[in-house]
Parts: structure tokens; sequence; C-alpha cells
């Protein structure tokens, strides 16, 4: 019997121990798999506190050559072997994103088939679709790819750990075909632009708690991403400034009132 290699790493974040473990190995995301043993917690006051921990497996060379999904309707993935049987997945179906000229966009179909093809990895399904910013400059553009389905909550992880670690890889795959970085941000149902609007409803509600206590206010930790969204939504206010505070992953963002 084959025995798969296998890497377990330990660190801060998700994304540090799958960026470490691919690193260690030497290898393409596509040629591992990953599952997370240990969310990690963040302990009592910051004391006892466990990091995450990560199982990379190395593909064997028969699972290396099943043929990737396509997109005929008729033909199924062959059966993932597991401890208990378990449904045939669904193959995810990327959809299609047409320019404005009507003729399909290269960049957004291999961003979501670079999703979709590790999603059926994972054993997952999902609908994926992807789509440029509006309001980014042609020069310079986000693409969003949002995956929609049932039972995706594991994708999204402890504080979206997961979910930013996913992302990484996807970019990473992507950039690698194009030969440059692209910018890609993955959605879960719509997750990120919930947590997006919770963060900036948050931020005015410290700002306020800041005035009326004329104390500065300490919030949670945050990814850089959520603290950016701190950041500008009190750019503009006329009565706290903002300022981001220690180290990663437990970096944070302050909220002081500008008479202190």
């Amino acid at each position: 019997m084959n025995e798969k290699a296998t890497l377990e790493i330990i660190a801060p974040t998700v994304e540090e121990a799958l960026a470490q473990g691919l690193a260690q190995l030497g290898l393409p995301a596509e040629a591992v798999s990953m599952e997370v043993l240990d969310a990690g917690s963040k302990g009592l006051f910051g004391l006892g506190g466990r990091q995450v921990r990560v199982r990379l497996t190395v593909k064997s060379e028969q699972d290396s050559a099943t043929p990737a999904p396509d997109s005929t309707p008729d033909r199924k993935p062959a059966p993932v072997s597991a401890k208990k049987p378990r449904p045939e997945p669904k193959e995810p179906v990327p959809a299609s994103a047409p320019k404005d000229n009507g003729e399909p966009d290269e960049l957004l179909n291999l961003a979501e088939e670079t999703v979709s093809k590790l999603l059926y990895h994972m054993n997952m399904e999902a609908q994926v679709s992807a789509h440029y910013q509006e309001s980014d400059r042609d020069d310079r553009r986000t693409i969003h790819v949002d995956v929609r389905g049932d039972d995706l909550s594991i994708l999204i992880g402890r504080r979206s750990e997961t979910l930013n670690a996913f992302q990484y890889v996807a970019s990473l795959m992507v950039g690698k075909e194009v030969q440059q970085w692209v910018q890609l941000v993955v959605d879960v149902e719509g997750y990120r632009s919930r947590r997006e609007s919770q963060l900036r409803r948050m931020a005015r509600r410290m700002a306020e708690q800041a005035l009326k206590t004329g104390r500065r206010q300490v919030l949670e930790p945050m990814s850089s991403n959520e603290r950016r969204i701190i950041h500008l939504e009190l750019r503009e206010h006329p009565a706290v400034t903002t300022e981001s505070v220690g180290e990663d992953p437990h970096r944070k963002v302050t909220i002081t009132p500008k008479d202190t």
C-alpha cells in the first residue's frame, strides 16, 4: 500500500501555515490537499492560546492522474475515498463572464476554473462566478469570485482564516498561470459583504463610544483587510482618528478622540 507523504505545520494563522508548508514541500498548491487539524484559540486574557495546526498531504500519482473535471453535463467525477461512504460530489460549475464587447474574458474564466478546481479537490459542491469590481481602474482591477452552495461554512473558518488561506492559494495559482500578480477576492455566499457592513457599523458605534467616554477604544484583532475597512469608514470623521497597533496576527485598530 502506498502511503501519502504528509506534513503538519503549526503557525499563528491557517494562511501562514499553508504558505510555510508549500514552501517546505517545494510543491504548488494543486499538488497537495489541506486539512485544518486545529483552528487554534485565543486563550483566556491572552494566556494559554493555541496556534492553528494544518496537515498538508501530497497527492499520489494516481490522484494526480485523475482527469480534471470538465463542463460536460452528463460526466460525473469518480467517488472520493473516505472512511465512510459518501455521496459522489458534484463538479462546481463556473459561469462565463463576458466583456463589454460580448467576448469571454480569459482572466475571469481562469479565476473561475481555478477556484472550481480547488473546491472540487476539497470535495465541496458549489457554483462559482467571477466579475471585476466596478469601481476599479482598467489598469488595476480586482477580480471578485463568488462561491455559492450549501454547507460552505467550513470554507470560511474561524474569523475567515480558512477563506483567506483559500483566497491566497487561488491568487497564487492564477498569478502563476498569467505570470503576474492578480488581485483576487473570494467570497462565500456574500459573507465578505455582510462582514464589511458589520465592521462599518461597529466602527461608527465605537467612534461614538470614544467621544462619549473621552477615551481611546481598542477593537478586536483583525486581518489587514478588515482593519482597512475600519480606517476607511472613519477616515473623514471630524472628531476621531484611527491607528493600527500591535503585531500580526493580533494587530488591532484603536479609535481615539481628536481632542485627547
